[in-house]
């Protein structure tokens, strides 16, 4: 096992026995958390970007079968956050320090791209020094063109999983992983830095599915890598199975740190709902970027994609001193400045 985290270490690359062998083990994952954090230092020393993450809506028109906002679901309390909501939480962000925010919500028909556009156009006039980044799902490349032209500079998109077999097992038949890969290419091509990504140990899921993933990564060349495991909802079809592993989705980080050395790579809430110091662990793997929450409190527990989703406390916007002593107890300093990719 040390020969193939070494291997990937040096080259950034496996075969597909290869990389089946890493992922399936759980031998030496200490090495490869060590590596992944050296290769990571080596880019960006011991910085932990900061994302002030605004969840503007949890109304969806899609029936994602994993999703707790998935629009069958009757028991969702549903919300969206006005342009006058969404400008102050862009203001307590600012200052409270943060360059960066990220726009996220279902894919809410009521967002149109004026509304999107007058919105963006009006935050980077107030914070130039800023970044936009938008999570709203997938749209035609006139709306991705529009949105880029208004000033976004950053999309969101986990494209879940890039096998055709395993998403349309997680997605109704309306939905396919040929259109998530094609909104993803018109985001490059238009310019944005891209983020994509998967769930880890969803139902059904093999290794053999996870290699694609990673092959498809390396095909699209994305900016932004985000992964964590999968956890259910109760109000959904996949209430009755297991949530991702902690070790698995480490191990993951710690292989895309290594195959892609410059990437942005949060260590998303997911993994800090699945395990207490999840998110620590994530940055000691190679992670380098945080999401504190910057939505009005009152709506927090409203964006319920999966159960037990961590929405107050130490990950809050509000208590930078609380996630600046975890972060520097874990070896690491916060940053809140925009935080693009290393070139």
């Amino acid at each position: 096992m040390t020969e193939l985290i070494e291997k990937l270490y040096t080259s950034g690359d496996l075969t597909d026995s290869e990389f089946k062998i890493l992922v399936e083990s759980d031998k030496d994952s200490e090495l490869l958390a060590e590596y992944a954090d050296k290769v990571r230092r080596k880019y960006y020393g011991r910085k932990v970007f900061l994302r002030g993450l605004i969840e503007i809506s949890s109304y969806c028109r899609n029936d994602c079968f994993y999703c707790g906002i998935r629009r069958s679901n009757r028991n969702a309390e549903r919300y969206r956050l006005s342009r006058e909501e969404i400008l102050l939480c862009c203001e307590n962000g600012y200052n409270l320090g943060f360059r960066t925010f990220v726009m996220q919500g279902g894919e809410d028909l009521y967002f149109t791209d004026d509304f999107m556009c007058s919105l963006i156009s009006e935050v980077k006039r107030k914070y130039s020094d800023c970044a936009v980044t938008l999570s709203l799902g997938e749209r035609s490349y006139e709306s991705y063109r529009k949105m880029k032209e208004a000033g976004a500079d950053r999309y969101l998109l986990r494209h879940e999983t890039a096998s055709p077999e395993l998403y349309g097992k997680l997605h109704p038949s309306e939905m396919s992983i040929a259109n998530r890969k094609e909104c993803l290419f018109n985001l490059h091509e238009l310019g944005y830095q891209v983020g994509a990504g998967f769930m880890v140990g969803v139902p059904f899921q093999t290794t053999e599915d996870i290699i694609r993933d990673l092959r498809f990564l390396q095909e699209l060349r994305p900016h932004m890598i985000g992964i964590g495991p999968f956890v259910p909802h109760h109000n959904t079809p996949f209430a009755d199975k297991k949530s991702g592993t902690l070790g698995l989705t480490l191990r993951l980080l710690g292989i895309l740190r290594l195959m892609f050395p410059k990437v942005l790579l949060p260590a998303t809430t997911a993994l800090g709902t699945i395990s207490p110091d999840g998110r620590e662990r994530g940055l000691k793997t190679g992670c380098n970027v945080l999401m504190p929450n910057l939505s009005p409190v009152n709506v927090r527990k409203k964006y319920d994609l999966y159960d037990n989703k961590i929405c107050t406390g130490e990950e809050s916007a509000e208590c930078v001193v609380c996630l600046q002593r975890r972060i520097e107890s874990a070896g690491f300093e916060i940053s809140c400045e925009r935080g693009d990719i290393v070139l």
